[in-house]
């Protein structure tokens, strides 16, 4: 049984589809351990609490320097025991320490099709703010380990969604999300959670039969 890890800042949209896929067996072999967020006012934590999951805040204005913040942060993880981090909007800047700890072991939700629109700077509504403006008529979201870099660690899983005349960042935020990241998020843990999924050189390899989402 893997055990996860769900870091949210906000309102915790992917970690509902992660319990609900755990719930209705999409997902086999994982269960949420803990749900971290840095964000006392995050609805993630009642999400988790209604499930029964164990929530926790460890906010940045709690300590006196990013350092002691960081260093706090990955002891508590690490106390958690678990096998897997889910990066679900999360919107704190990793430690270096720990992604070097849990290499190949941090997975991320990104909205759009890497390497479009990622990279500092791009987040929530503001990627497809940048998706709207470009004009493409396909977007989507990408599940990807996480390494030093921002959004630039190997893919995992890719999902595509088409962009709409009339849509506004809001619409097309809603439909990435229904349509892609709550679709893509639940089949990559599951994927992992199974021994489906491998790293070498730098590239995701999954094992074939498996492979439909990407």
């Amino acid at each position: 049984m893997l055990k996860l890890a769900v870091l949210v800042s906000g309102g915790g949209t992917n970690l509902q589809a992660i319990i609900d896929a755990i719930d209705s067996g999409s997902i086999t072999n994982a269960g949420i351990s803990v749900v971290i967020s840095n964000n006392p006012n995050a609805y993630a934590l009642e999400r988790a609490k209604k499930h029964g999951i164990t929530a926790l805040c460890i906010s940045p204005k709690q300590f006196e320097s990013r350092e002691a913040f960081n260093q706090a942060f990955l002891e508590q993880l690490n106390a958690c025991q678990v096998d897997l981090v889910v990066l679900a909007g999360f919107l704190v800047v990793l430690p270096e320490q720990m992604i070097k700890e849990y290499r190949n072991r941090i997975i991320n939700i990104h909205p759009s099709l890497i390497p479009s629109f990622c990279g500092k700077g791009f987040y929530g509504l503001k990627v497809h703010e940048a998706a709207l403006a470009r004009g493409v008529k396909l977007t989507g979201a990408t599940v990807h380990f996480v390494d030093e870099g921002t959004d630039t660690g190997p893919i995992i899983l890719q999902k595509a969604v088409e962009v709409a005349p009339d849509d506004t960042p809001e619409t097309l935020q809603r439909r990435v999300m229904e349509q892609a990241e709550w679709v893509i998020m639940p089949k990559a843990i599951d994927l992992i959670a199974n021994g489906k999924v491998s790293v070498t050189d730098g590239r995701v390899r999954i094992e074939e039969g498996r492979n439909s989402e990407s």
